[in-house]
């Protein structure tokens, strides 16, 4: 099982090294595509010069898009008046995301989630030192997911959905499952997601 888990971690590595090339191809013609490659230049800069000035235990949200932020910002908006001694850094994977709500007024950081290498999810890790990490809906990154388990900072999963047709629940799957086991909790919007997280033999959810 070691062997197919390491097999699968590297197909997993090869497919986001191979995304990361097709998007900057693509930036050569496509505007979104240019806007994704361009935001994340200096990105570690930005976060490096964010954490020195920034004297306050971070909380990281982070959102694929505009759809997914909308339904994290009630939780980052409570969260940021019950916790004013917190900090909030919000990461977007998706141009159409960052360019609406890169001036939110919620965060004290918005900015482009490097692209899930290894490497760059160590180094975002280590740089931001966050003290819990918050991913909204469907975003499950396996090299951050790593980082933050291997530095024991808690990760929570938030207005989440699972489907019998995610490769969770495949038979082919069971590397991504096990990679499950790096969050925290899980708050799931439905019973079906509770059933399905209860197959994989997970109870850490609340409905």
């Amino acid at each position: 099982m070691r062997i197919v888990y390491a097999l699968t971690h590297c197909l997993y590595n090869l497919f986001i090294f191979s995304y990361g090339g097709l998007i900057h191809l693509s930036s050569l013609f496509n505007p979104k595509a240019r806007l994704w490659v361009s935001g994340r230049k200096n990105i570690f800069n930005t976060l490096a010069q964010f954490k020195a000035q920034c004297p306050k235990p971070i909380v990281w949200v982070h959102c694929a898009s505009l759809g997914e932020f909308e339904q994290g910002r009630p939780l980052i908006e409570r969260m940021r008046k019950e916790n004013p001694q917190r900090a909030f850094l919000v990461t977007f994977f998706s141009p159409s995301g960052y360019e609406i709500r890169k001036n939110y007024a919620g965060a004290d950081l918005v900015c482009y989630l490097p692209l899930d290498t290894p490497k760059n999810a160590t180094r975002f890790v280590k740089t931001t030192d966050p003290q819990m990490a918050v991913f909204v809906k469907y975003e499950y990154w396996f090299n951050y997911m790593h980082a933050l388990h291997r530095k024991g900072i808690p990760l929570y999963v938030v207005s989440a959905i699972f489907r019998p047709n995610q490769h969770f629940f495949k038979g082919w799957g069971k590397w991504f499952a096990h990679q499950l086991s790096k969050v925290s909790h899980f708050f799931v919007q439905n019973q079906t997601s509770c059933d399905l997280l209860g197959s994989l033999g997970y109870q850490n959810y609340t409905l």
